[in-house]
């Protein structure tokens, strides 16, 4: 991605209890997410957790997705409007409450 584009964090923090199912994630969630995002979506990559810091220790998050966009007003206008249909599909693979970042591409 570029420099001065906008990063759509949404991570999903990790503990007991709590349930991320990749597979849906990956092959359910981001392609509607894509669908009613269109052209505004430039990029976007998924990671998924597979340990902390020390050894052997958790990892902090489950799951994380990235989305670009040229500006934050193109990534309002997207996901505004999609906003109840893209939080609403949430309960079909986590049960755990997203926490979302807007950050600026600085590099």
């Amino acid at each position: 991605m570029k420099k001065g584009m906008i990063k759509v964090s949404v991570v999903y923090p990790n503990s007991a209890g709590k349930t991320f199912d990749m597979d849906y994630y990956c092959n359910k969630h981001l392609p509607l997410v894509g669908s009613l995002l269109g052209v505004s979506l430039k990029g976007a990559t998924v990671e998924k957790g597979i340990g902390g810091g020390a050894p052997g220790s958790i990892a902090p998050f489950a799951g994380m997705g990235n989305m670009y966009f040229d500006s934050v007003e193109e990534f309002q206008n997207a996901f505004g409007p999609n906003a109840e249909k893209i939080m609403g599909d949430l309960p079909n693979f986590t049960n755990i409450e997203p926490v979302i970042q807007v950050s600026e591409v600085l590099v």
